[in-house]
């Protein structure tokens, strides 16, 4: 044998028996692929702000921008102050305030509500047929205008006996009202509340395909979120972990599951000076939530407090803390996305958000550097060094870790490529590969 060559290394088993090991596994493959796509690779928003469907106006995005600038003008005035009220760094206290402010200003609210459940209640018929033709109206107006917030839509009632039809009269309503006003937008995000068996989403997917049939509409083009507010969504009455069999009943539509804090915690008979997203009920059902959606490309959101920051400094700082906390624990919990229910909370919202980002920044832009550069500029050859020796999977932890930074504002483009020296696409490729027979929309992720 020459110099530099290398013998072959012997094996024992034939070619035959590895094709037939794939062939066994050629079902598992799709299914795998199927069932579990990954993430989406699309933003997903740091809250949802509720709005009665009777109390949402053109203005309303600006207003609650307004409002919470009004309250940090007057509860916190300066960085100092703020930072003072919910413990901050000093080294972050200027950077987080500034960047909240920015925030309230250019982009208040990530993603919008119109509520035609619980936050609207029961109505007369004609009076909610006018309120979900203005929605639409509305929503279609702020995204031709340029006033929306990225992801805009309506919760309708549940589709339980008492209200299904006026349910689904709603929902139809709403979206002809888009359509007649020039389609549906990007955007567009629909929440179905209460659900209870899988068969509800199931009938909720039959809504959306008569929908999109009427219209001419691609395939999957609606999706919708699934709100998890009863214990039988958590476990099934033969034992069995429903939100699995909901998210399989979606067929690739649902997009997110979110925890409804105080309907969830009634239901299991916690008092309601208890009822909180912090409660031990709560991270049950929410852990259950993010391990059925794990891999599915369905996110999931938190809920909400509803300790209001109003009235006298005092009160309004101690609704602060608590917020922040509860936001601060929830990113910690890998929930990036939780509901807001007053113009108040926003300014702690992105407090904790960016407090989250920006603190971790330095480390995570290290660690997925030097992940880079062992690959020596391929990409697809990954490795770790320094004082962590960081996995594949810690990588698209780091990738994704960015991304969220930069979508939410906490981190800049600049400062980001500075400290990694990697794109947004490269960023993209750690977080989320795509894959080449999946096509990706705000609503999902769908087959081509």
């Amino acid at each position: 044998m020459g110099q530099g060559q290398q013998e072959t290394p012997a094996t024992s088993l034939a070619r035959a028996v590895s094709e037939e090991i794939g062939a066994s596994l050629a079902a598992v493959d799709a299914e795998l692929a199927r069932r579990y796509p990954g993430e989406p690779g699309t933003r997903q928003p740091v809250h949802t702000v509720y709005v009665p469907g009777d109390a949402f106006a053109a203005d309303t995005i600006r207003s609650w921008g307004d409002r919470a600038l009004a309250a940090l003008d007057e509860h916190a005035p300066d960085a100092a102050c703020f930072a003072a009220v919910l413990g901050l760094d000093d080294a972050l206290a200027g950077p987080v305030y500034d960047r909240v402010r920015a925030k309230l200003e250019r982009e208040p609210v990530e993603e919008l509500r119109v509520d035609f459940e619980d936050g609207y209640g029961p109505r007369p018929d004609a009076e909610e047929d006018q309120a979900a033709a203005r929605a639409a109206r509305l929503i279609a107006g702020a995204y031709e205008n340029g006033t929306a917030a990225p992801y805009m839509g309506i919760r309708i009632k549940c589709l339980e006996a008492a209200v299904r039809e006026r349910a689904v009269r709603t929902l139809d309503i709403f979206l002809t009202g888009l359509m007649a006003a020039g389609g549906l937008p990007r955007g567009l995000v629909l929440t179905l509340p209460k659900v209870t068996y899988a068969e509800q989403v199931s009938a909720m997917v039959r809504l959306l395909e008569a929908f999109e049939e009427a219209w001419g509409l691609t395939p999957g083009r609606l999706g919708f979120e699934i709100q998890i507010e009863t214990s039988q969504a958590i476990l099934a009455a033969d034992g069995t972990a429903t939100i699995a069999r909901m998210i399989r009943a979606a067929e690739g539509r649902a997009t997110a599951l979110h925890y409804g804090t105080f309907d969830y915690s009634a239901c299991l008979g916690v008092s309601a000076a208890y009822q909180a997203s912090d409660h031990p009920a709560a991270d049950h059902a929410k852990a259950v939530m993010q391990v059925a959606a794990a891999g599915t490309g369905v996110r999931v959101s938190d809920g909400s407090t509803n300790v209001l920051p109003v009235g006298p400094a005092e009160q309004v700082h101690a609704a602060w803390r608590l917020h922040y906390g509860l936001t601060r624990r929830a990113l910690a919990r890998a929930y990036h996305q939780g509901w807001d229910m007053h113009p108040g909370h926003l300014p702690t919202r992105y407090a904790a958000v960016f407090a989250f980002y920006r603190e971790g920044f330095a480390q995570a832009a290290a660690r997925l550097a030097r992940y880079a550069d062992r690959a020596g500029g391929d990409l697809g050859d990954l490795g770790g060094s320094g004082e962590i020796t960081d996995e594949p999977a810690t990588a698209k932890a780091l990738g994704g870790y960015l991304l969220r930074g930069l979508d939410c504002g906490a981190l800049d483009p600049d400062e980001v490529h500075r400290l990694t020296g990697l794109t947004r696409p490269d960023l993209e490729h750690f977080a989320a590969p795509r894959r080449a027979d999946l096509t990706v929309t705000p609503q999902g992720v769908f087959r081509k």
